[in-house]
């Protein structure tokens, strides 16, 4: 029987909804067990998190200085020791997983699976390729350990309050690397939703025309309590920092709503955001291909247009 062990993702102390995601992948193998790592300086209040999430049936944690920073070259040690008596490691196909995983399945030995979106078996998967253009199907050897990052904008999040999982601190005999080291974490800080957990999302692209001309996206965010994305031409262009990337090489998102504008819908942005529950388009190029994809689509000039939308809302 298939036995999972899914690597939670957090930050500042609180899990990312990345893990309950992942959790639900797990669950679509039907394994025997279903076991959450943790790997922090301070475990407390994650375990009491990571416990509740449907499906769950143990939460190990690993407490040690060490952790405080998700460093996969410090963590992928640690995660392939306990990796031995699983079938199965999971971890969400986010800048975290991405970083992480391919590091421990290079120390187990075995290749990795990326992005899975379908689980059609124990040991078959599907991902996406070519930008998203294709569907893979993808199978592991019965007797290899599986490695595999979960596409997070394909899954639910399972629930994270009716679990009752056990919480085990357990101790991890290995060496960990001395040429890797935490300098400083710097990100951006905004009291608006999380892009990638977000439901509702307001993006802006190179039609927006300027840094100071965002102002117009960040606004109309606010009135609709929606987290801020853009396409890869602003943030290359300095409208917004690269962390607000949505797409192939961003983030990928699935929103109950996707309010894109100024964006023509390059297909490496359109792999971002072909999960989300509702598309809508503001552009002043009516054959854009954005509108191919839109369930709503407004062809006109978005300073314009998004205020008049401001004022009926």
């Amino acid at each position: 029987m298939s036995k999972i062990l899914v690597i939670a993702e957090h930050l500042d102390g609180k899990l990312n909804s990345s893990t309950a995601r992942a959790v639900s992948a797990a669950k679509a193998v039907a394994p025997e067990a279903i076991d959450v790592l943790i790997l922090a300086d301070r475990v407390e209040t994650l375990a009491v998190d990571a416990a509740k999430i449907d499906g769950v049936n143990r939460v190990l944690t690993v407490e040690r200085s060490e952790n405080a920073h998700a460093l996969a070259a410090m963590l992928a040690p640690q995660i392939a020791k306990v990796a031995a008596s699983y079938s199965h490691v999971f971890a969400p196909s986010t800048t975290f997983g991405k970083d992480l995983l391919p590091r421990v399945a290079a120390l187990l030995g075995v290749g990795q699976v990326s992005d899975v979106i379908t689980v059609a078996g124990p040991h078959a998967f599907t991902r996406p390729m070519y930008a998203g253009n294709a569907i893979v199907d993808v199978e592991v050897p019965a007797e290899q350990i599986v490695v595999a990052t979960i596409r997070t904008a394909s899954w639910p999040a399972a629930s994270m309050s009716s679990g009752s999982a056990t919480v085990e601190s357990i101790q991890v005999d290995v060496a960990l690397p001395t040429h890797t080291r935490f300098v400083e974490l710097k990100q951006g800080k905004s009291d608006r939703p999380d892009l990638q957990s977000a439901s509702r999302v307001v993006s802006g692209g190179r039609g927006v025309g300027s840094k100071e001309n965002f102002d117009i996206i960040y606004k109309f965010a606010d009135k609709i309590g929606a987290a801020v994305g853009a396409s890869r031409a602003a943030v290359d262009a300095g409208y917004v920092p690269n962390e607000l990337q949505v797409g192939q090489t961003g983030k990928i998102i699935a929103p109950e709503l996707y309010v894109a504008v100024g964006i023509s819908g390059a297909i490496q942005h359109l792999t971002g955001i072909k999960d989300a529950g509702t598309i809508v388009a503001i552009n002043k190029d009516g054959e854009a291909p954005i509108f191919e994809i839109a369930d709503i689509g407004l062809v006109g000039d978005l300073f314009k247009l998004l205020p008049e939308l401001e004022q009926a809302l």
